[in-house]
């Protein structure tokens, strides 16, 4: 009577072996199939070089920042500011400018003849030397500005952080004044350039283009003119936006270079005491 358990303790001995000896082929049968373990400081190695490769093109990020894109549409308004400038004058100067270019010959192309067209030739002439030192003004001002502007954008390939704080200080100190001289230069273009049409000599030029059908020759604001004010007051806009991400920038860094050195200071501070601290554990595990 006592035999058959004792035969089925024996089974059920055998069958906890076999289930044991199962369980202990299943775990460790990953590391005798595949070469796992040697893989693990593989991936490790990495992942650790991920930041690297993200480092080298973080170049691109802290250019496209939200300065950088302000800065880069500055440098791109101010080309456009220059190109408006010369076609402005291209366009007041009148039909002997453009002749003299090469686009058409002015003898057979004006119903002027005699007077008259040498008279076109004068006033143009007059005009175009009342007006250059719109333009001779006009152009390396807006070269400056835009050769400045794209000099900061360069610079800021590094995070704020890294950067020297004169070059922030420099940037918004910069956008700061173009942002207001921008805008007195556009006043003073726009009175110069009305004075310049108010003239006799635009009144007379006037009335001569009117009189041979040329009635787009005129003394008003013209649109090249109007598009040199546009685009100057949305540079001044741009470097006032620009002007208050850099305080915000400036006062972020200063906030993370304060909040580095409290935690630099935190972490000094327990080495400083490193016998009391396991001390008081002893004493309470006691």
């Amino acid at each position: 009577m006592s035999q058959p358990p004792r035969s089925n303790r024996g089974h059920r001995d055998r069958n906890g072996d076999h289930r044991r000896y199962r369980d202990d082929n299943r775990r460790s049968s990953p590391d005798r199939s595949s070469s796992r373990p040697p893989y693990y400081p593989r991936e490790d190695e990495h992942v650790r070089d991920v930041p690297r490769v993200e480092h080298q093109d973080s170049k691109c990020t802290h250019i496209c920042s939200r300065r950088g894109i302000v800065l880069i549409c500055a440098v791109l308004t101010n080309s456009l500011v220059l190109i408006c400038l010369i076609a402005a004058h291209m366009v007041t100067s009148g039909m002997s400018s453009a002749a003299s270019l090469g686009g058409f010959n002015i003898n057979s192309n004006f119903n002027l003849q005699g007077t008259e067209l040498q008279q076109v030739r004068e006033l143009d002439s007059q005009i175009s030397q009342m007006r250059a030192p719109g333009i001779y003004g006009g152009i390396p001002f807006s070269l400056v500005f835009a050769a400045i502007s794209l000099v900061f954008v360069v610079a800021s390939n590094k995070p704020p952080h890294r950067m020297p704080r004169k070059l922030l200080v420099g940037a918004l100190l910069f956008q700061a004044f173009g942002a207001v001289v921008y805008v007195v230069a556009v006043g003073l273009y726009l009175h110069f350039i009305i004075g310049v049409n108010g003239t006799d000599v635009c009144k007379r030029r006037e009335r001569l283009y009117a009189r041979n059908g040329y009635t787009w020759m005129n003394c008003d604001v013209s649109g090249a003119d109007a598009a040199v004010a546009l685009f100057g007051l949305i540079t001044a806009i741009l470097y006032t936006v620009g002007a208050v991400l850099t305080i915000q920038t400036v006062r972020g860094v200063k906030r993370y270079l304060q909040e580095r050195k409290r935690r630099e200071a935190d972490r000094h501070q327990p080495r400083s005491q490193p016998q009391r601290v396991p001390m008081r554990a002893e004493t309470t595990s006691v």
